[in-house]
């Protein structure tokens, strides 16, 4: 049997296949359909000894202006299947090149709870796990019940529980070990005609104002609040929006013991940034840790929205997005990004963290 040739391409500009689209050119690039596709081009990158970077939506990356010098593996992997389970739920299972928010969507229109707080999030299915991606108090690590993978190094292909994922904020066993598994698809457990999830204030007060309040709402209208929120703070990605080229939000909230919460507050009361402690945002972590806000800090150090560095800025419409204007380079986004952080540890004495992976630059990036 003849097996068809790998549809290799050479010298790709990888740019446009990212939110930011920046970034230089792949060296190899390979468009996976199918599974078999994502083993035979690991196949061919061994062989030739090259590196391989697993893309999907390109939504959470951030690429070095000289590309990169190995083989791409862009996933396009389609097919969703659900199934009712004995425990009441219904699980979904969603391969890795899937669009996030059309499944979200097909979730929420066939009543399935669990998901509905993440929508509007670019990017692929096969990315969530591995950021453990959340947003206004849902996480895919409440529904997630395995990940399918494939192990580089032997071949094979586990179906992993969540609980072997070690699952925490914005963070899973997949970040610490990027290299050793692709992932081929996820499976949600979800709560068919469930309650949406109102964890989050601002998701609740903006269901309250639209008459939403008195009686629980619909999935549909947690998804379309959740909508509407992300566009206001230019989190969806619409053409003609001047901040529609970012990562969304880059960087983590940070998550840190009560007592350095405490002497943040302490500190932002004797700059004269609050009267009060309590006037600082901060929400229970789990291990009683507490989780502050990074956009809040931001803007407290004097970083201000729609600030430009040229080609490069903070979004006019959240503090907590970099956004790339055009005509910009990766270096330049690093260097406003290390700004950024410089600011808030002169400030606050608080190091921040950037949210997208890195590939092929440092963080924090060096001075220019």
């Amino acid at each position: 049997m003849t097996l068809p040739v790998l549809p290799v391409r050479d010298d790709v500009p990888l740019a446009p296949l990212t939110t930011l689209e920046l970034g230089g050119n792949a060296r190899h690039l390979v468009e996976a359909a199918d599974d078999d596709t994502v083993v035979e081009a690991l196949r061919w990158a061994e062989a030739r000894g090259l590196p391989v970077l697993i893309l999907g939506g390109g939504s959470n990356v951030v690429i070095a202006d000289r590309g990169w010098d190995g083989l791409v593996i862009r996933v396009a992997t389609r097919g969703r299947r659900f199934a009712e389970s004995l425990d009441g739920t219904v699980t979904l299972t969603a391969a890795a090149g899937e669009s996030w928010d059309d499944v979200v969507a097909d979730t929420v229109a066939r009543d399935l709870a669990g998901l509905e707080c993440l929508s509007g999030i670019p990017g692929l299915v096969g990315a969530t796990p591995i950021q453990n991606v959340g947003a206004y108090g849902q996480e895919v690590a409440d529904t997630i019940r395995s990940v399918t993978v494939l192990e580089r190094a032997s071949g094979r292909v586990h179906e992993l529980a969540a609980s072997a994922c070690a699952f925490a904020y914005r963070d899973s066993a997949f970040k610490h070990d990027p290299g050793r598994f692709v992932v081929l698809a996820v499976t949600f457990a979800l709560r068919p005609g469930g309650p949406p999830a109102l964890r989050y204030r601002e998701l609740a007060e903006a269901l309250a104002k639209e008459g939403k309040g008195r009686a629980p709402p619909t999935l549909a209208e947690v998804r379309a609040a959740v909508l509407a929120l992300r566009r206001k703070k230019s989190m969806l990605i619409v053409d003609g929006d001047p901040n529609r080229r970012s990562v969304g939000s880059f960087f983590t909230n940070p998550v840190v013991g009560a007592a350095e919460a405490d002497a943040v507050a302490a500190r932002a009361v004797a700059l004269g940034v609050i009267g009060r402690p309590d006037e600082m945002p901060r929400w229970p972590a789990a291990g009683g840790a507490v989780k502050l806000s990074a956009g809040w800090l931001i803007e407290r150090a004097g970083i201000h929205k729609g600030q430009r560095r040229g080609a490069v800025g903070v979004s006019t419409a959240h503090a907590l997005s970099l956004v790339h204007l055009g005509g910009g380079s990766t270096a330049a986004l690093l260097e406003l990004a290390r700004e950024v952080g410089d600011a808030v540890h002169g400030r606050f004495a608080m190091t921040l963290l950037p949210e997208p992976t890195m590939i092929g630059v440092a963080w924090p990036p060096p001075r220019i």
